[in-house]
């Protein structure tokens, strides 16, 4: 017999076994769409830095595989994180602090850390994403700051880093926007372009730009990609 607790835990599992397995096949699906419209090789690789896992054992997995496949690695970028957007701070749990401390910031660190030696080798480029539209309160201030960190230990080496914060219409906006609609109007603003970024030519298209070596004597600096509303003096 199992307790209410043991069923739970299992529920909690079953849920998450079967989470993994959609996004393994989206992913896998990218990968044949990717490869047979532009014929390139894709290498999709599961990975989940969090709190209580061997993260720096998971991310030098994912480069490990980078570094087989494609004979080493020039430029890194990271723009994934998960959060509770919606909940207030002050009703925060520790394990949803720690959801958006460890897929975005703790992640950040250690993909610049596993990546450092080949970056140095190729004198690669490093672009890290950080929140542009408020969703994630701090978090990317510590993004920004190890970015900066690192563009100055790391100019030596050729390698440089830049920031990007963006305010794309993304699913995960959207599903955002249904799930906290009053949070969503306090803190996702039309910008004065009248609409929000196309992911992939009003955001990938300036990351492709930031790793060309035109934008190699560029490093340290954040790029408000929000179409108008990140002025700064």
């Amino acid at each position: 017999s199992f307790s209410q607790q043991q069923l739970n835990a299992y529920m909690q599992f079953t849920e998450a076994r079967e989470m993994l397995n959609e996004y393994e096949k989206q992913l896998e699906e990218a990968k044949q769409e990717l490869e047979s419209k532009y014929g390139i090789k894709v290498l999709p690789v599961q990975a989940d830095v969090c709190a209580g896992g061997d993260n720096e054992a998971t991310v030098q997995n994912v480069v490990n595989q980078a570094v087989d496949t494609f004979g080493g690695i020039q430029v890194l970028v990271n723009n994934a994180q998960a959060s509770a957007s919606g909940v207030p701070l002050a009703e925060h749990t520790t394990e949803q602090f720690d959801l958006a401390l460890y897929s975005g910031l703790y992640a950040t660190f250690y993909y610049m850390k596993a990546c450092y030696p080949y970056l140095a080798k190729s004198k690669g480029s490093v672009i890290n994403f950080a929140s542009g539209a408020g969703l994630f309160g701090n978090f990317g201030q510590g993004i920004r700051g190890l970015s900066r960190v690192a563009a100055t230990e790391w100019g030596k080496d050729g390698i440089n880093v830049n920031v990007i914060c963006p305010l794309a219409w993304t699913a995960k906006l959207e599903q955002f926007q249904q799930a906290y609609p009053d949070a969503f109007k306090a803190n996702v603003k039309m910008p004065p372009m009248g609409h929000y970024a196309n992911p992939e030519t009003e955001i990938g298209r300036v990351c492709v730009q930031l790793a060309m070596p035109d934008f190699k004597f560029m490093s340290g600096e954040t790029l408000t990609l929000e179409g108008g509303m990140g002025q700064r003096p």
